[in-house]
């Protein structure tokens, strides 16, 4: 049975969020046709200009984040995908960064893509709710990201 409010709500199928991200990765495809050379400069300014942009909270766990994949695993390379910070093996996103902020959610999410050498047994986790990061957390997350981009 439908609630009075479904009648005077309408869904498109979309949030303005998710329409926003997906704008934002037609920017990034159509900016990736130029050389790989510029487009791995560019991926690291953009992606820490992203991050600048971000409220506080969420701008310090992307740069925890950042800072421990570059250590972890420096052969990744840092872009945009769906305008979010990400890291990429052969041109696939391994992991990215989501802010808290992005889609109105209440925590920052650390995500794993297909990509990533994390497969374990029949099931295991491919995204990690972040609010903020201790030493052993860190720690854990360097040892995921070196696995995943194995």
């Amino acid at each position: 049975m439908k609630s009075d409010n479904a009648a005077t709500t309408s869904y498109d199928g979309f949030t303005d969020e998710e329409r926003g991200a997906m704008k934002e990765r037609a920017k990034e495809l159509k900016k990736s046709t130029r050389s790989p050379r510029a487009a791995k400069a560019d991926g690291e300014s953009d992606l820490l200009a992203k991050i600048a942009e971000m409220p506080e909270a969420d701008r310090v766990l992307a740069e925890q984040i950042h800072a421990i994949v570059k250590a972890a695993a420096p052969d990744l390379t840092s872009k945009l995908w769906y305008g979010m910070p990400a890291y990429a093996k052969d041109g696939k996103v391994v992991c990215f960064f989501q802010s808290a902020a992005k889609f109105k959610a209440r925590y920052a999410t650390l995500g794993f893509n297909d990509p990533a050498n994390l497969d374990e047994g029949t099931v295991w986790p491919t995204a990690f709710a972040l609010t903020r990061l201790t030493a052993d957390d860190e720690a854990f997350i360097a040892a995921l990201v070196k696995r995943a981009a194995s």
